[in-house]
């Protein structure tokens, strides 16, 4: 059984590489079937999303297994999309012994990935083209978040509101990570978000998670409709968050520190209109 597991991972893996690997090189103006000598053009692109993701869920991993919780290796989705997939996961099986466990593994994911991701948006921005406002005028517009207007800012010296920035392979893996970071820390059911919520709040967590749906709500109506869809998927999954098996022990003050910090860099990274057309 675990050499069949193990096998499903690694396939999942390569299909994941094959697929960000034609996304990319999609994104360099070549057509894999017609161009096929050309498709490691998408190397930088695939492997930088892939470390960042893989960097996110093996920081789930190790933390488990610190804590003796039982957990999988990553799980990657491939998809036929315009960056090659729905990201990866891990399966946790409760219990989780306590608020500091909870702490631990729900925070090192998010935090590994975003380093990672921030790293790769410096280098690709520094890789990344300038041009006047509306020049651009077909494709897609991806939105900013805090953190990402500023490394924008400081990198190519450009004002994003005044000028169109065209995005180097890297430095959209580099954005794709850090939304997919800001993703994960919704304070929602069982997201790395809920995970640290309930760990620095307790049974407050279901209050606050349902709160959120409505907000998701608000923001597909203004901002993007994905927003409504991550709703959708937010009642399905559920608001509860399972009971540690130790709830007296309290956090110490590293890991609650741990935990607001994890809260900061998710309003750093949040984007409110991840997408939009031109």
């Amino acid at each position: 059984m675990p050499n069949k597991l193990t096998r499903t991972h690694v396939l999942l893996f390569i299909a994941t590489f094959i697929t960000t690997l034609l996304a990319g090189a999609l994104m360099n103006g070549v057509i894999p079937w017609e161009q096929p000598g050309k498709i490691y053009l998408g190397l930088p692109f695939s492997l930088t999303l892939l470390f960042i993701l893989l960097t996110h869920e093996m920081s789930h991993y190790f933390m488990s297994r610190k804590h003796n919780v039982q957990a999988t290796l990553p799980y990657f989705i491939p998809a036929p999309s315009i960056i090659g997939t729905f990201g990866a996961v891990i399966k946790m099986k409760p219990p989780i012994p306590d608020r500091r466990s909870l702490i631990d593994i729900g925070a090192s994911g998010p935090i590994g990935g975003f380093i990672i991701a921030v790293i790769a948006s410096v280098i690709g921005l520094g890789l990344s083209e300038v041009r006047p406002a509306g020049e651009m005028r077909e494709g897609l517009v991806f939105g900013t978040s805090i953190l990402f207007d500023f490394l924008s800012r400081v990198m190519l010296d450009a004002d994003p509101e005044k000028y169109d920035i065209l995005l180097h392979p890297v430095a959209f893996a580099g954005w794709i990570g850090l939304l997919v970071t800001s993703l994960n820390l919704l304070p929602i059911g069982q997201l790395d978000g809920g995970h640290i919520t309930y760990a620095l709040l307790g049974e407050k967590h279901e209050w606050i998670s349902k709160g959120m749906v409505p907000v998701l709500i608000i923001l597909g109506i203004v901002y993007w409709n994905g927003w409504l869809l991550w709703a959708i998927i937010m009642i399905f999954l559920g608001y509860r968050h399972p009971p540690v098996v130790y709830p007296w022990i309290q956090l110490d003050r590293k890991r609650k520190i741990v935990g607001w910090i994890a809260l900061l860099i998710f309003i750093l990274t949040f984007t409110p209109t991840p997408v939009k057309g031109m």
